[in-house]
């Protein structure tokens, strides 16, 4: 039996039983109630007052209001009493009624409460075969859950080694193909280097053949440049000496003053074509640095033997650049020797180029 059920059989069965008790007691109270109540004494103070008002009459009047009071006083004790079982009868009756309803309502509360428990077993029964069939339903649904929990797993088992298998192909495939694409890279990568490599082998034949194109050219020049050089050093020398015997021819005159003069200037002016001849020789030697910029300036000391013979080439003011610097230095050094100073007397030559001091500049290299 259920719990709501056996507590809907108490709540009609425990009432009636209250009732019918409640009743037997109210029905016990009564009837030892009525069994006790004493009898009441006739009603005397009435024949009293009576007496009292009569006592002005005679004496005869006054015995027959006696006998008549006292009859009357026995016959209204005689009817209180016949009052009093008839009023005693009927309450016996009605607590009898009482008693009869009090037991037929018991007996209906016994009825129904039968009736109660018969339908709570009812119930009962009812809601334990429900609860059964619901058990079993749960038993059921739970093994279908686990039937279809098992079958999910084997699904999920399944589709576990198919993924296996497929990212394993995968992966495979993935390897072919990039496998397959590095081979084409290294195939391109080494198709470009070749390419690169003939371009380079090209661009180098093509430099030398450029390179000795310009060799050429320069040797050409070079030989054109050295010819007209030869030519010019020869119209030079042939000055020099034309001017240097004018300049002694004069020496020998009276005037020293003016002959020392007219020497001087000769000789400034064989310098002067002697310092042009220095520019074109080291410009010609001097390859000019990345870092060289216009404004720069280096003076480099030149010392040369009477021959023509640079013997040494020194930097006594720098330009801040050391590159430049060098280069300067190199291209003086390469010149190596100026035959043309072999002109120049040696007096000349020591006052002048024993020692010369030349400033060069990136703009025109110039002295």
């Amino acid at each position: 039996m259920r719990p709501y059920d056996r507590s809907s059989s108490e709540k009609l069965f425990w009432p009636v039983v209250w009732a019918v008790g409640l009743h037997a007691m109210l029905f016990a109270f009564l009837f030892v109630s009525f069994s006790n109540t004493p009898e009441l004494p006739p009603a005397r103070p009435v024949i009293k007052a009576t007496l009292y008002q009569l006592q002005s009459q005679s004496q005869a009047t006054t015995q027959t209001n006696q006998k008549i009071a006292g009859e009357a006083a026995k016959t209204s004790a005689q009817r209180y009493e016949v009052e009093q079982l008839a009023q005693k009868k009927i309450e016996q009756e009605r607590l009898a009624a009482l008693a009869q309803k009090a037991a037929q309502a018991q007996s209906a509360a016994e009825t129904r409460a039968a009736q109660a428990r018969k339908q709570a077993e009812e119930k009962a029964a009812q809601a334990q075969k429900q609860a059964a069939q619901a058990q079993k339903q749960a038993q059921a649904k739970k093994e279908e859950q686990a039937k279809q929990a098992a079958e999910k797993l084997k699904q999920a088992e399944i589709a576990k080694i198919k993924a296996a298998e497929d990212a394993k192909k995968k992966a495979t495939e993935d390897a072919k193909k990039k496998a397959a694409e590095d081979a084409k890279k290294k195939a391109a990568e080494d198709a470009k280097n070749k390419a690169n490599a003939d371009a380079a082998k090209k661009k180098a034949a093509e430099d030398a053949a450029a390179k000795q194109k310009a060799e050429a050219n320069k040797k050409q020049k070079a030989a054109q440049e050295a010819a007209k050089q030869r030519q010019a050093q020869e119209s030079a020398r042939k000055a020099v000496e034309d001017k240097k015997a004018g300049a002694l021819a004069e020496l020998l005159s009276e005037d020293t003053q003016y002959q020392q003069t007219k020497a001087d200037t000769v000789g400034s002016q064989v310098a002067g074509n002697l310092d042009d001849l220095i520019v074109r020789l080291v410009s010609e030697q001097w390859v000019r640095p990345p870092s060289a910029r216009n404004g720069m300036a280096v003076t480099v000391l030149i010392e040369m033997l009477p021959d023509g013979t640079i013997t040494n080439a020194s930097v006594t003011r720098s330009s801040g650049d050391p590159a430049f610097d060098a280069s300067a230095v190199a291209a003086v050094r390469n010149v190596g020797r100026i035959r043309e100073m072999q002109q120049l007397d040696r007096k000349t030559f020591d006052s002048l180029y024993r020692k010369r001091s030349a400033v060069f500049k990136p703009e025109d290299l110039g002295l």
